[in-house]
């Protein structure tokens, strides 16, 4: 160990020797770094992206086989009594085209409770101006922030709802334009939902989509013919609707076990879909990326190994009288090999230290210099339009950590290996005779 600590300083004629690998040093630690704030990065925007997406839509989606669905207050009560199940939440959804001052923009309207909503934490505590009071009992709507930038609205402001599911006319379907007060800012954080959904009190939404059907009340026969409006008002009732129900359970991976129970709480043909197969593609996608990314930057790593390797092959070159005074001296060739192993192994484990440092301080502080670096460039680095997401996130996972130094060191003590062995291989009588 003495002997590999004296080969690691640099002396006048090792100068070039120590260059080389004091460059090999920064190779792997700049490798390590890369992959830990790639990999925690990668880890935070999946994290995010699924706290997002499960933060507003259910772990599964239930909706009704027949078009009436006018139980569903039953059907969610059932649902919650299942084990596992931490809520269940009924709503009307519907796309339209919302209109502002000074813009327009595609929408996706769900109406929902005030009691459902205060179920959906991510939703109900991002308010960023207005309020969820009496939400139901007032005909306004809760938009996201994008949106109301993009519509040039604030609170207090009019939003124009057109759907073109509208009435039946002798010309054809008229659509259907509404105008409602915007009560509540909201930001999540998404951009999607932000950006794309408008939310609406139940009821509202059922009357705006005509969510219901007429049926007639108890004690009334059929009206006559020629029967009056306020005569019909009073001797039908609407009887009101859902689109679906979603239901969240306490582990989001437990979609197959949890299935069966479900469908068999409902009391109802249902169709349910899970979060998995709706964004299959998507979070399969995110795993390929994973992999790759880490296959690619394991090459930095990589390539600085095989820096090891030229570095200690001069170094052996450069030791080749040392080597046969330490053989004549009564060294062996395991304590020669010993030697240029320890030596290079130093290399790789000081450099994968200072990778660790480095990639972790990196990633922990990963937005902080995101931000930095946009307010000094004057520029949007990782635009929420492209990414999804309106800050970077990064979730350093130990384990990862733990994989990434393994590998580093692993792949440092290879890489002295061979030229471990050659330098075991010198015979010092013909190191000595041509040195």
């Amino acid at each position: 160990m003495l002997v590999a600590g004296r080969y690691l300083r640099a002396r006048r004629r090792d100068t070039f020797i120590s260059v080389i690998a004091s460059l090999t040093m920064v190779g792997i630690a700049i490798g390590v770094a890369t992959l830990i704030v790639v990999m925690s990065v990668m880890n935070g925007f999946r994290d995010e992206l699924l706290s997002k997406i499960l933060g507003l839509n259910g772990h599964f989606t239930a909706f009704p086989v027949d078009e009436t669905f006018t139980d569903y207050e039953d059907v969610k009560v059932r649902l919650e009594e299942v084990d596992g199940v931490i809520n269940a939440v009924a709503f009307v959804e519907g796309q339209a085209l919302a209109s502002g001052p000074y813009n327009s923009a595609g929408i996706n309207v769900r109406g929902m409770t005030l009691e459902d909503i205060r179920k959906l934490p991510l939703l109900y505590n991002s308010a960023e101006l207005g309020g969820w009071d009496d939400w139901d009992d007032l005909e306004g709507v809760a938009i996201g922030q994008r949106l109301a930038q993009t519509l040039g609205v604030t609170i207090g402001d009019s939003v124009t709802i057109v759907s073109p599911r509208g009435s039946q006319t002798p010309f054809g379907t008229t659509p259907r334009i509404r105008s409602y007060p915007v009560n509540v800012i909201f930001d999540v954080g998404m951009v999607e939902f932000d950006s794309f959904y408008v939310y609406m009190p139940l009821q509202a939404a059922q009357d705006y989509f005509k969510a219901y059907s007429e049926q007639l009340r108890e004690g009334f026969e059929e009206l006559p013919l020629m029967a009056t409006d306020e005569e019909i008002d009073e001797a039908y009732e609407r009887v009101y609707q859902a689109t679906a129900v979603e239901v969240f359970l306490d582990d989001p991976d437990a979609t197959g076990v949890m299935q069966l129970p479900l469908e068999q709480a409902a009391g109802r043909p249902m169709i349910f879909t899970n979060w998995q197969r709706r964004n299959a593609t998507f979070f399969s996608a995110l795993q390929v990326e994973r992999v790759v990314m880490f296959t690619i930057l394991s090459m930095i790593v990589l390539v600085a190994a095989f820096n090891i390797i030229s570095s200690l092959v001069m170094l052996v070159k450069d030791k080749g009288q040392d080597i046969a005074v330490l053989r004549t001296m009564g060294a062996t060739r395991s304590s020669v090999m010993r030697i240029f192993c320890m030596t290079g192994t130093a290399i790789g484990f000081l450099g994968t230290f200072i990778g660790f440092i480095l990639g972790v301080v990196l990633a922990v502080n990963a937005e902080t210099i995101r931000a930095w670096i946009s307010d000094l460039l004057g520029i949007a680095l990782f635009p929420p339009e492209v990414f999804l997401l309106s800050a970077l996130p990064s979730r350093v996972d130990p384990a990862e950590v733990i994989a990434v130094l393994g590998m580093a060191l692993a792949l440092s003590f290879l890489a002295t290996l061979y030229p471990a062995w050659r330098a075991a291989q010198y015979d010092p009588v013909e190191a000595l005779r041509y040195e």
